[in-house]
């Protein structure tokens, strides 16, 4: 890992990080539209999801600790693309940072989408898996350079295909050749 995110560990998701992956998830219920998940989480109706993504195979789950106090910042993941068979090499990949990550709390400005997407990537490369695709609702400038950043490409939009706080949503979808 370069010097400046020396703070910064990524490792594999485990079950002790469910209580805080999902008060992660549950900020951006509650304050965004970057899910559109309406109503927040239990840490046990999550752990389904977490039990989803084990250590090896397509579908992983990264997370990005403080090197000394092990607080989790932030979490990436890919996850299945659809359900059917013939969607089994491609993915749905997206990252959550924990919310003082991204206002100059004690993570701030450390990179940890990009050392959280570096590292599901290198994951992912010994893997079945030929596309990863990220839906951002919009407008998300960060999201969008950050899967710029890592080879995404613009596919195309649907346009107000979500709801949540009274309003319709954009989502863009982009899209990466593994």
């Amino acid at each position: 890992m370069p010097s400046e995110h020396a703070e910064v560990q990524v490792r594999p998701g485990v079950e002790g990080d469910l209580d805080a992956l999902t008060a992660i998830y549950n900020h951006y219920i509650r304050e965004t539209a970057i899910t559109f998940d309406t109503a927040v989480f239990s840490p046990e109706e999550r752990r389904p999801w977490l039990l989803s993504h084990p250590e090896d195979g397509p579908h992983r789950l990264m997370v990005a600790t403080d090197a000394d106090s092990q607080r989790i910042l932030g979490y990436a993941t890919s996850s299945p693309y659809r359900p059917r068979p013939a969607y089994l090499t491609s993915v749905e990949t997206s990252v959550y940072v924990a919310p003082d990550s991204l206002t100059g709390g004690a993570a701030g400005r450390r990179g940890i989408g990009t050392l959280l997407y570096g590292a599901l990537f290198d994951a992912l490369a010994g893997e079945d898996v030929h596309r990863a695709y990220a839906g951002i609702a919009q407008p998300n400038e960060a999201s969008e350079r950050l899967h710029a950043r890592f080879g995404f490409r613009y596919v195309g939009t649907y346009h107000e295909v979500g709801r949540k706080f009274g309003r319709y949503w954009d989502v863009a979808w982009y899209e990466k050749r593994l």
